[in-house]
């Protein structure tokens, strides 16, 4: 009774229950069952921080005369828990291996302690022999029948898949082990969740790993599991130091402050490590020395987190110091080295920057460039093996660090090759990998299905985490494609110019490319950027409504102004080398809500945004189809039906989906079957979740899941709706959105629109652009052709292509 009492958190009367039983069996005289009872009392001890009380009952309990091997080796296992608990890793693991031997008979319990001398190999990083352990776990549990237990033996196989860079693995083995856990209690659900979260946050969902991780914190603070609390608050400190370090400092100080109350040293020493890291990358003086902090980690056994410790140590100094004044390297700043390859992926790439680093001080900046290079290469090779888009994008975060570097030196070094170079692998953090066709999943279809037919808000919480999560199983290529070079560019360019917009370094840089040669083309300031982007989108869409003559003139020549100011900054300075040929642009993130077409110097003239310029070639290798096109109009258009009739005359043999033919199965067909297909539909860009964006059919949302998971896509994709052009900006530098998913999936063009556009004016355009595509155009030439001037008198067109 005293161990339900306690399983169920009812502290107080666990106890009572457990001293009533240690009294009785002293009296009498019988031996296991006071062990047991001070076992148990031991482990409430050690919730309550009492680690010194704990291991003296245990110590005390082991001392008994005549206990059994069962009893004597589950007492051996609680002391090893503790000690791991208490922060003394070596001297649990120690201590595991005895009580492993005295329960070799006994596969209940033998499973608790392959299960807890785990999560031991977890502490220490040692993840192969923490896998193996869990696997060991889970197998006796099922042998005796405990399904639950075995839950928990695989969650926990699947965190240390998860440390060892395996995201795909760690995600699918922990949902299929979630439910049995979230049934059994608040407490053990909560495990579950911290887990789980840890995982979405090293996957780039900081947002929503953040959240579980702070409702953990609560559910153990409610329960008054504060060491367990402070553990939630590490984890979340831990994944904060990247993105968020100040915030990061604040919940890593916090969780030691638990620690420090709980008489944690182990634990309260990891905190102090992420505290020190966040400091760093906060860019505050840590009040910790570094060197000095990584000894102790490395004395816990905890190798990998002493060397992130030093690693960072070292960065923080040179970024401290004054370069010029440092006539010797000392020891302070050398690279340690060199790191193992089985090292985690971020511990890998951050000595790459601190190589880098070195270099640079040394005067050395290309070799500083080759030590990012190399990072990238490696961390390209772990993405790989990811196949899903959205966590291919989310997971570029790893890279953003070395990439943005990279950019910067590259623009302070004046060489135009190296720019050209950077300019590429800082845009291809997510596409330099080779997608995947992904194999029919009837399941993630019927999630879609039921999500798009109008669900209650809890179910639809629920559907997006399972298709998400679904959507992530994919496994990678493995094949990452090497960034075209600037002579290749310009042995294959053509008749086109290519203009890649660079800003970093506080600079905005273009490099323009032609067949004649490379120009390199200061454009100013980053500063100048602020105002004209900041209110760009909120101009384009009120422009496009329905506004009164005067109050409309007004609003258009605002919005042609800005477009002039946006024109003289970044296309006159370049229209000399660009001359009149047809332009690619490869634009910085930050541009995204650019509407090229309608810049002065671009108008008229074919103009194509690429991801990047390896990525245009490469869909410019083969012909483009446009022999066969299809139509889909979505409910509540204006004027969709019309559009759709109007454009099909174009061709011959065109196939539409109106009305109720227009649903998600009947467009993912039609999808698979035409070269050219027009969807006109209304739209929404989702920044939460940039695959969730979607078109409206009649039975509801298509979603960029849909998209990225069908069979065959069209070469050319038109989509005549409102902001579905949009896209969210990942890492400083990858989008996501519908078009994204478009290109994944294989499509070679996508016109669309970044802002909202009027029913009338994408009629105007899109019924002249059809006829210019069967005439056999391209479509960045086909919708030159096609889009109106910009005037004070009519709502603006601003399609773009995109390739």
């Amino acid at each position: 009774m005293g161990v339900d009492a306690s399983v169920s958190g009812d502290v107080s009367k666990a106890r009572r229950l457990l001293n009533q039983a240690r009294e009785q069996a002293v009296a009498e005289g019988d031996n296991e069952v006071q062990a047991r009872a001070e076992s148990t009392l031991a482990y409430l001890a050690a919730d309550d921080s009492n680690f010194d009380t704990a291991l003296d009952l245990l110590d005390q309990a082991l001392s008994l005369d005549g206990l059994r091997g069962k009893t004597f080796g589950a007492l051996l296992q609680q002391r090893a828990t503790l000690l791991r608990r208490a922060g003394r890793a070596a001297e649990s693991l120690a201590v595991f291996g005895e009580a492993i031997r005295a329960l070799a008979d006994y596969p209940q319990d033998l499973a608790d302690a392959y299960l807890n001398r785990g999560t031991v190999h977890l502490d220490r990083f040692d993840l192969e022999a923490a896998v193996e352990d869990f696997r060991k776990a889970a197998a006796s549990y099922l042998e005796t029948g405990n399904a639950l237990a075995a839950a928990q033996a695989d969650h926990n196989r699947a965190y240390a898949l998860f440390l060892s860079g395996d995201l795909v693995g760690a995600l699918a083995l922990m949902e299929s082990s979630y439910e049995p856990q979230a049934a059994a209690g608040p407490l053990v659900k909560a495990v579950c969740d911290a887990d789980r979260a840890e995982v979405l946050m090293a996957a780039g969902l900081t947002r929503q790993g953040g959240e579980m991780l702070r409702q953990a914190a609560e559910a153990y603070e409610s329960k008054g599991q504060r060491q367990r609390q402070g553990e939630a608050e590490l984890a979340l400190a831990s994944h904060l130091v990247p993105t968020d370090p100040v915030e990061a400092v604040q919940v890593a100080r916090s969780a030691l402050s638990r620690f420090e109350e709980a008489r944690a040293p182990g634990l309260a020493l990891r905190a102090r490590a992420v505290a020190f890291e966040a400091a760093v990358m906060a860019g505050e003086d840590p009040s910790e020395d570094g060197e000095a902090l990584a000894a102790p980690l490395d004395e816990q056994g905890l190798s990998w987190p002493a060397l992130r410790v030093r690693l960072q140590s070292r960065l923080a100094r040179i970024r401290s110091a004054d370069h010029g004044g440092l006539p010797t390297r000392p020891a302070s700043t050398r690279v340690i080295g060199p790191v193992p390859r089985e090292a985690p992926i971020d511990i890998r790439l951050l000595e790459r920057e601190l190589r880098a680093e070195l270099a640079v001080i040394a005067g050395r900046g290309g070799a500083g460039l080759r030590e990012l290079r190399s990072g990238l290469d490696d961390f390209h090779l772990w993405q790989s093996s990811f196949g899903s888009l959205d966590l291919q994008t989310n997971v570029a975060g790893h890279g953003r660090i070395l990439a943005k570097r990279g950019l910067e030196l590259a623009v302070q070094s004046g060489k135009t090759d190296a720019l050209f170079e950077w300019s590429e692998r800082s845009r291809m953090l997510a596409s330099r990998v080779q997608p995947v066709r992904a194999p029919s999943d009837p399941q993630l279809a019927a999630d879609l299905a039921e999500l798009r037919s109008g669900v209650t808000p809890e179910r639809e919480t629920e559907l997006r985490e399972q298709i998400r999560q679904r959507a992530w199983r994919v496994k990678g290529s493995g094949q990452v494609s090497d960034p075209v070079s600037l002579l290749d560019l310009q042995d294959r360019i053509g008749k086109h110019a290519l203009v890649a917009y660079v800003v970093a370094a506080g600079c905005i840089v273009a490099v323009v490319v032609t067949d004649k040669g490379t120009t390199r083309v200061d454009l100013g300031d980053r500063a100048a950027l602020g105002s004209l982007l900041g209110g760009l989108l909120p101009d384009l869409d009120v422009a496009a409504s329905d506004l009164p003559g005067p109050l409309g003139a007004a609003v258009r020549g605002d919005l042609a102004a800005r477009l002039q100011q946006l024109s003289d900054l970044l296309v006159t300075p370049v229209l000399e080398q660009v001359g009149d040929r047809p332009v690619v642009l490869t634009p910085s993130a930050i541009l995204a809500t650019v509407p090229w077409t309608l810049l002065p110097g671009f108008t008229g003239r074919p103009v194509t945004v690429a991801q990047s310029a390896t990525a245009w070639l490469s869909r410019a290798d083969t012909p483009l189809r446009t022999a066969t096109a299809g139509f889909v109009a979505g409910p509540r258009v204006m004027r969709a039906a019309d559009e759709v009739a109007k454009s099909a005359t174009a061709w011959s043999g065109a196939r539409t989906l109106t009305g109720s033919d227009a649903t998600a199965a009947a467009v993912s067909a039609l999808a698979g079957e035409v070269d050219v297909l027009h969807l006109a539909a209304h739209g929404h860009h989702s920044a939460d979740n940039p695959l969730f964006s979607g078109l409206e059919l009649i039975d509801g949302t298509w979603y960029g899941y849909d998209i990225d998971g069908l069979a065959a896509v069209p070469d050319v994709v038109l989509l005549s709706a409102c902001e579905v052009g949009r896209s969210t900006i990942r890492w400083g530098e990858e989008l996501i959105g519908l078009v994204g998913a478009w290109l994944h999936a294989g499509a070679r063009a996508v016109i669309a629109s970044p802002a909202v556009v009027a029913d009338e004016a994408a009629y105007e355009v899109f019924s002249r652009l059809h006829g210019a595509l069967a005439k056999g155009l391209g479509p960045a030439e086909a919708l030159a052709e096609s889009l109106p001037p910009t005037t004070t008198e009519a709502p603006p067109a601003p399609f773009v292509c995109f390739s």
